[in-house]
């Protein structure tokens, strides 16, 4: 069952790391930490990535600003509390810190969920198709993930329309989006960075294993 809930979720990244682990929240008395990690696109361009790892793992092997990094470990979503209304906060969860490998893919991510809100299908102002959804990916201890993903072309076309409760098979990367946002009393929008499932490949499942 727990073997099973892990491969629902699987998160392979490779990158520079950008910030000092900072502590982030403590569970059952083990401290966890937070940083971002830099992955380069094909494009040229990079994502940077909010990365939470166990105070245990930090131990046996420190992290500094500059270090290139591999890690194999999940995509993980919880609500925070701003400004009186909830944030879903994404941040890709360590399991372990293993070798580079320069021929690796260096950001990937497959996905077993359900379609847990109606699918939003929109064209670009170029006529290029995309679909956003939120996929709900179950985890072990009764919890899911929320995962936001964004599907493009034939695949935006294939999810338009799917039924809430759809399970999928997702295969694609983790983005990273700046955006800007008004604010009442703000004379300048703020800008925000959004994190979303980038989709290359998916496939509808029969089921998936319950919480």
């Amino acid at each position: 069952m727990i073997e099973e809930l892990l491969n629902n979720n699987k998160v392979y990244l490779q990158g520079e790391v950008v910030d000092l682990p900072q502590m982030n929240h403590a569970v059952m008395d083990e401290n966890f930490f937070g940083f971002h990690l830099k992955i380069p696109r094909l494009s040229g361009q990079y994502d940077i990535i909010p990365i939470t790892i166990s105070e245990r793992i930090l131990m046996s092997k420190p992290i500094f600003v500059g270090d290139k990094i591999a890690l194999k470990g999940q995509f993980r979503s919880f609500n925070k509390l701003e400004d009186n209304k909830r944030k879903l906060v994404l941040s890709v969860f360590v399991r372990e810190l293993c070798d580079w490998d320069d021929g690796a893919n260096a950001n990937t991510i497959e996905m077993n969920g359900y379609i847990c809100k109606p699918a939003i299908y929109r064209t670009t102002p170029f006529s290029r198709e995309i679909c956003d959804m939120l996929l709900a990916v179950n985890r072990n201890y009764n919890k899911s993930d929320y995962i936001p993903c964004i599907a493009w072309g034939r695949n935006a076309q294939f999810v338009n329309g799917m039924a809430v409760g759809t399970c999928l098979s997702v295969v694609g990367r983790i983005q990273s989006r700046e955006y800007s946002k008004h604010i009442e009393g703000c004379d300048e929008p703020i800008v925000k960075t959004a994190y979303e499932v980038s989709i290359s490949k998916l496939s509808p499942i029969e089921n998936l294993t319950a919480n």
